[in-house]
């Protein structure tokens, strides 16, 4: 059964308020393409409101500020204990407005959500500066301190785990938040603000505006109250925000941007371990994951063997309902990314690649489409080098390992890449010399609250998640003070 839609209005100051406009648009089930809910269109006017709301809710004398940090992580753990009560409801939500399969929201609840929060909250009280032995009759030391108001633009693709990530740093530094969630997926960031006060956060420290990226978002990165964005999507949008950042002041920029992360298989791999890795690495979420293995490197020696094999495992996989537990891809988000996966595969065959499995649209309500898989891909195909975001591997063959760091690295992006070998030499070496943020030895995937997150080059700024992830919402000061005259 389809879950309750219960909050499609703006939230600011803890009350669910209608878009000043009067405007609302529609969002949908990616299974059949229906409307499932008409949300409240923020745009410049709201954000507005919403920044004032989380700026006095910063000042210096309020609630917020005058918190101890424990008592910011207390407030965190309660908002993890309330996902934890409704994570049936949170996870259906997630599926019918992002078409994320069931059980894999599910999955993530609990395999991330949670232990996200938690690791965070553990953070909050553990943020100390230093103290400094500089010359003359003098006692210095830093502070740690909030940034202040900070933007966060999540991406469709994981609307919950990116809600998570961002807010709850954001909260564990001491910041106030203005939420842009993406325009396809809205309701459980919506959802999750209407959780956070519930757990009894302060009015105006959490608010969520959705609307549009050009409308909505592009006012939040250009207002001059935030002091900091932290932005989640295309490498095209990114270079736009860090641009619009610095407009009206010097805005503190994360940016967890696209990839095309290479995932390379040696002769020595384990077939029965790297088919199913290689596999899981591309369809997962229907592709639709900014880590996606989508460039398949394989050695010349089991080229030919590996191809097959990866064909027969794509036809294998279910694709259908994604409330279905048996199901293991769902539908692609809407019917723009449908059409830009199908005319990517169509430029794929187009260019010379082989197709050897799926490459249609299943169906004609939904936004379903086969696993893709494509041999003889060559490193200047377009689908070699652009970021598809859907279910296609392109399988490359390639000879010596020198000779596939160089062709891995020869791309803007610089997110993820991975490895299957059972030689430590051929792991240590590409670990070390690949340009890529994350590097996954014999496994794909595997993530962590624990572990930075984030890339090279286009792929983006700064990192997410990790021991040190809360000083990207920190500023250092620096405070000397003049001791007595010497005894």
């Amino acid at each position: 059964m389809a879950p309750e839609i219960k909050y499609t209005k703006i939230f600011i100051n803890n009350e669910w308020v209608g878009a000043k406009s009067g405007k609302t648009f529609d969002t949908y089930n990616p299974h059949d393409g229906s409307v499932i809910a008409k949300v409240a269109e923020g745009d410049k006017a709201d954000i507005a409101a919403a920044v004032a709301a989380a700026k006095a809710a910063f000042h210096r004398n309020s609630e917020w500020r005058l918190l101890d940090a424990s008592a910011r992580s207390r407030l965190l753990n309660k908002f993890a204990d309330l996902i934890e009560r409704d994570q049936d409801y949170l996870s259906s939500l997630e599926t019918y407005n992002n078409g994320m399969v069931c059980s894999f929201s599910k999955f993530m609840i609990h395999g991330m959500i949670l232990p996200s929060i938690r690791y965070l909250a553990s953070l909050a009280d553990k943020i100390q500066g230093d103290t400094i032995p500089m010359d003359g009759d003098v006692f210095t030391y830093t502070l740690k301190q909030p940034v202040g108001v900070c933007g966060l633009i999540l991406p469709w693709n994981g609307p919950m785990a990116m809600f998570v990530s961002k807010v709850c740093t954001a909260l564990a530094a001491g910041c106030t938040v203005v939420v842009k969630p993406a325009e396809q997926t809205p309701l459980t960031a919506l959802a999750m603000a209407a959780l956070l006060a519930e757990a009894g956060i302060p009015k105006g420290v959490v608010n969520v505006v959705p609307g549009y990226g050009e409308t909505a978002g592009a006012a939040l990165t250009l207002h001059p109250d935030v002091a900091k964005i932290s932005f989640t999507g295309s490498v095209e949008v990114g270079k736009i925000i860090q641009q619009a950042a610095g407009a009206n002041n010097l805005k503190r920029v994360t940016l967890e941007l696209g990839g095309k992360s290479p995932l390379v298989i040696m002769d020595d791999a384990d077939l029965n371990l790297a088919v199913p890795l290689a596999a899981q690495g591309v369809f997962s979420h229907q592709g639709q994951v900014c880590v996606a293995a989508s460039r398949l490197f394989v050695q010349a020696g089991i080229y030919d063997k590996f191809v097959q094999a990866a064909a027969q495992y794509a036809k294998s996989r279910k694709l259908g309902d994604p409330y279905d537990p048996t199901t293991e891809q769902g539908p692609q988000v809407d019917e723009v990314m449908l059409k830009k996966v199908l005319g990517y595969i169509e430029q794929g065959k187009k260019e010379g690649a082989k197709l050897m499995a799926g490459g249609k649209r299943v169906g004609t309500t939904g936004f379903y489409i086969e696993p893709t898989v494509f041999a003889d891909v060559k490193d200047d195909m377009t689908i070699a080098k652009e970021e598809i975001f859907g279910p296609v591997q392109s399988i490359l063959k390639f000879d010596t390992l020198e000779e596939v760091i160089d062709r891995a690295n020869n791309t803007n992006f610089g997110l993820a890449a991975g490895i299957c070998t059972t030689n430590l030499n051929n792991a240590l070496q590409f670990s070390k010399h690949v340009e890529a943020g994350i590097v996954w030895v014999n496994t794909y995937l595997a993530f962590g609250a624990q572990a930075p997150f984030g890339g090279f080059k286009d792929s983006g700024l700064g990192r997410e998640s990790g021991l040190k992830c809360v000083e990207a919402y920190m500023e250092v000061k620096t405070v000397t003070v003049a001791l007595p005259k010497k005894l």
